[in-house]
């Protein structure tokens, strides 16, 4: 019989990363993901790891750039503003392409805002704050148990792509609490393998090889051009090998919702409500939002789909992704709430009927 273990959201993040592996963790207080620092700073040295609390955002980040630079698997956990000022951060690490896990735990704004849940970070994830080209690879879970598996899974992705994974969470995932198996202890990287698995860390080469540099500076715009078209070809990769989605009940769907993260458990619940009274629904639940899937969108049902209505927690941002992908053959609504407040089923019901023009 497998064991379930009752954990908050953010000791669940924690635990998930340090199985992983992480065993340097870089953060700053800022709710509503205390919880995470806080369980780091006890836990992490249980496990031969590092703890720093940085003195602010813009210190962690390039303290875990350097950790990175070493070879270390690296954790920063923040929420919403925090991430903001880590911008700079992001880019740096895409750029020279590091590894590096941030679960961002999101929260009303913009600005400093409200400490509520929100979705209003899916542009600053998906389409990255920084300056430059480049992407992160962004997990939505919509669940504890779902963003343990994704932060387990994060590292790994991470070290393979050599790229920033960001965990889109958000207040109310990190504030709940619900049964979870925990992810099993895997070995973390010793130091004497850290140059055998990621040859490109700065170990010190001993005179045994060549000096590792790792450089963003590219004064000749054609090496600067060379770079980037090579470096691109991983994104390419990863738009074919990482989408991933959950959708429900789409064939004979009168009306398809677009929902992640904890909002998709609202509109799971909507659905039977208006099933109740007649109305057909399906849901497209996207895992990934960058990048975004968009052969989710194949296995709506020409034949009875009405509308297609996009459900967040922002002014509607996701939406923009969901008419690039439908291309104009189906209508695309918003039901939304921002500044922090939640949607209810009752509430994405009644509205989903209104735009139905159902009475």
């Amino acid at each position: 019989m497998i064991k379930k273990k009752l954990m908050k959201g953010n000791e669940g993040f924690a635990i998930s990363a340090i199985n992983a592996g992480c065993r340097y963790y870089f953060g700053y207080p800022i709710t509503p993901q205390n919880e995470v620092p806080e369980y780091m700073s006890r836990e992490l040295a249980n496990y031969g790891g590092a703890f720093i609390q940085a003195e602010s955002e813009l210190a962690a980040i390039n303290m875990a750039y350097g950790a990175a630079a070493a070879g270390g698997r690296v954790l920063i956990t923040s929420s919403s503003p925090g991430i903001a000022l880590m911008q700079e951060g992001i880019s740096l690490f895409s750029s020279v392409q590091l590894p590096v896990v941030i679960i961002n735990v999101m929260r009303g704004g913009p600005g400093i805002g409200s400490i509520q849940p929100s979705q209003a970070d899916y542009e600053q994830v998906t389409r990255g704050g920084g300056n430059g080209d480049y992407h992160t690879i962004v997990y939505a879970p919509a669940s504890i148990q779902e963003a343990m598996n994704m932060i387990y899974k994060a590292f790994d992705v991470a070290d393979e792509y050599r790229n920033p994974v960001i965990i889109a969470a958000d207040g109310m995932l990190g504030q709940m609490m619900e049964p979870v198996v925990i992810p099993e202890m895997k070995e973390a990287i010793t130091e004497e393998r850290i140059s055998e698995v990621k040859p490109y860390a700065l170990t010190g080469h001993k005179n045994k090889r060549a000096k590792n540099v790792i450089n963003s500076v590219f004064l000749k715009q054609e090496m600067l051009e060379d770079y980037l078209n090579e470096y691109w070809k991983k994104y390419i990769k990863a738009e074919e090998e990482l989408p991933e989605w959950e959708n429900t009940k789409l064939e004979g769907a009168e009306v398809v919702f677009v929902a992640y993260g904890s909002t998709s458990r609202v509109v799971i619940e909507a659905m039977k409500i208006l099933e109740a009274e007649g109305i057909k629904t399906g849901l497209i639940r996207p895992k990934t939002i960058w990048p975004f899937p968009k052969k989710a969108f194949d296995e709506i049902d020409p034949e009875t789909t009405k509308k297609v209505i996009s459900v967040e927690l922002s002014m509607g941002q996701m939406i923009n992704d969901v008419k690039l992908v439908l291309e104009g053959k189906y209508p695309v609504e918003l039901i939304n709430r921002v500044g922090g407040m939640l949607l209810d089923p009752i509430e994405v019901a009644e509205r989903t009927k209104k735009i139905m023009e159902v009475k």
